[in-house]
């Protein structure tokens, strides 16, 4: 069985609905997934938007969310979950807003993709004191068991 992600708010390749981006609560949406491989020892979330700033011209990929050390029996994190609420040893990196935290959609042109990448580790990670993305990528390298995603959509109203 591999592992796989999903979220009770929104379809794969479908509308993050509007309550999880900067024009509504900008909080994070449910996700659940199952299928970690046995030997994992930790999990790390990461979402990103590769289409900044403009999907028909993208220069940079945006970091939403960046989670490590999400203990391997936790199986998902619910709507909107508070810094104070993370299972376990998670700890919590640097977005590209420069702060920790879920920062929701909020493109400034055009209708942009999001992915939610889970990925299974064979280590839990020493504290990195608020990596960015780069940071925990290299941290993660040579120790990735499997990784699943979700990818949702949204474009301001």
């Amino acid at each position: 069985m591999s592992m796989s992600l999903k979220s009770a708010d929104f379809v794969h390749q479908g509308e993050i609905p509007q309550q999880f981006t900067c024009q509504g609560d900008d909080s994070s949406p449910a996700l659940s997934w199952s299928g970690a491989p046995a030997p994992t020892k930790s999990l790390v979330l990461i979402v990103d938007d590769p289409d900044a700033p403009d999907p028909e011209n993208p220069k940079m990929t945006w970091v939403h969310w960046v989670l490590y050390n999400i203990p391997p029996t936790v199986s998902e994190l619910p709507q909107a979950v508070a810094a104070s609420k993370l299972p376990g040893s998670t700890r919590q990196g640097k977005n590209d807003w420069k702060r920790t935290g879920y920062g929701g959609p909020c493109p400034p042109i055009g209708r942009h993709r999001y992915f939610h990448k889970l990925y299974a580790l064979d280590i839990e990670l020493p504290d990195l004191n608020q990596p960015t993305k780069a940071q925990l990528e290299v941290a993660m390298k040579g120790h990735i068991l499997e990784q699943a995603e979700v990818i949702g959509t949204y474009q301001k109203q």
